[in-house]
């Protein structure tokens, strides 16, 4: 949610005490003129704060503080609110590894801190191990999964960071190393690194640091990669006494992360066909029946999706126009009608087909909706035999549907 939203929820929450508490109407009138401003924001709350310690509201107005500091990175205020509201909100997530990062960013030295950072970020990794036991049903499992390992590492990553600033090096070491072996990537490898350099096993840090170096990243920049290699270079030279055969090391490393890291891809593509898919085309949509449509099986053919959804009443209207134009084309192998379903609750489909006796071959859209971006439904979308979209139909003029839509196919189909 937007800042400027939870001001409004503030806002109105306040509106029903406004008339009758004066502490509530000075509170309502100084956030109205702050605005959608974080900073002005967090200056109104925190001076109604100081006014009326004891305000009903004080509970609100925190939470809507640690929010305001997250949205402005004000670290002294992440921790200050949000380790206030994290003593009646055990599991929030977001602040539980907010407020660890802004601990040790902030005092990195203080024992006491980084105890409490540790603390914080062994919550996060209990909260989201208990959401690991409930993945979700239907489509997304693979991003679900790909997310969860995510978080999984960076909060493994801050228990590591934690311990290790804690003075315990080579614990803190071997956490880093779990988050590696949860969600491979370079801040991981490097943290390893630091703890075991930091330990005296300079042989392991060399070797986390090769995969730190090895394992591309988004968001890295030239600066951070030289500071790697740089790093890489000395502790080598310590080892080794030159750098000679530091290629090698380098290219070994390579291999591994790349094997690693595509084991990963399969296996997440073993839960969800469409993780990462770009193309349209390449898709696999899930039937009624529970069998599986590679549309890349079709190429060679136009393909006509019907985007269409149990509650939306124009896609009824248009479903007796759709089946006409099925009709025209029903000689045709080069032309496939698939009926897609775009509804988040699927239980009821199956229902509403029989209710209203439509047929039964549909396919759900598993993400597809949202790759070729169909925001309103019905949306018509064809697909021509190279499998490129050749043209979308949004809505449908009832008295020209059929004819247009037989236009668009007969174009679809021309060499």
């Amino acid at each position: 949610m937007s800042f400027l939203l939870r001001i409004v929820c503030v806002l109105c929450v306040g509106g029903v005490l406004a008339a009758q508490r004066p502490e509530e109407r000075e509170l309502g009138l100084a956030l109205a003129e702050a605005g959608s401003s974080a900073v002005d924001f967090m200056r109104v709350a925190e001076s109604h704060l100081a006014k009326y310690p004891k305000s009903a509201r004080r509970a609100d107005l925190e939470r809507a503080l640690a929010r305001a500091a997250l949205d402005t990175k004000d670290d002294r205020r992440i921790i200050l609110y949000g380790e206030r509201v994290l003593v009646r909100d055990k599991d929030d997530l977001e602040l539980l590894e907010r407020v660890a990062q802004a601990l040790l960013a902030r005092e990195p030295g203080d024992k006491a801190g980084c105890q409490r950072a540790l603390d914080y970020a062994r919550r996060l990794e209990t909260g989201l191990r208990a959401a690991e036991k409930e993945p979700p049903s239907g489509t997304g499992l693979g991003k679900w999964r790909e997310e969860l390992d995510r978080d999984l590492g960076r909060a493994l990553l801050l228990e590591a960071r934690a311990t290790g600033q804690s003075g315990k090096a080579a614990e803190a070491a071997t956490v880093a190393g779990k988050a590696f072996e949860a969600y491979p990537n370079s801040e991981s490898a490097r943290e390893a690194a630091r703890w075991l350099a930091a330990a005296g096993d300079r042989e392991g840090a060399v070797r986390c640091l090769a995969e730190a170096f090895s394992i591309p990243e988004a968001r890295a920049t030239l600066a951070d990669r030289a500071a790697v290699r740089t790093r890489l270079g000395e502790l080598y030279r310590q080892l080794k006494g030159t750098e000679a055969g530091l290629g090698d090391l380098v290219l070994e490393a390579y291999d591994r992360t790349t094997a690693l890291l595509a084991e990963r891809r399969l296996r997440l593509r073993q839960l969800d066909p469409n993780l990462q898919v770009t193309n349209p085309a390449d898709f696999t949509l899930s039937g009624l029946d529970g069998g599986k449509l590679a549309l890349a099986s079709l190429r060679g053919k136009v393909l006509v999706l019907d985007f269409w959804a149990t509650w939306c009443g124009p896609c009824r209207v248009q479903h007796p126009l759709y089946d006409q134009v099925k009709r025209r084309f029903k000689g045709r192998p080069d032309v496939v009608f698939l009926s897609v379903n775009t509804d988040e609750e699927r239980e009821g489909v199956r229902e509403f087909l029989e209710e209203n006796q439509w047929d039964k071959k549909v396919y759900f859209d598993d993400g597809l909706a949202g790759l070729l971006r169909v925001s309103s439904i019905p949306t018509t979308v064809l697909l021509g035999k190279q499998g490129q979209v050749v043209s979308r139909m949004n809505g449908f003029i009832p008295e020209r549907f059929v004819d247009m839509l037989s236009e668009r196919i007969e174009a679809a189909l021309k060499p």
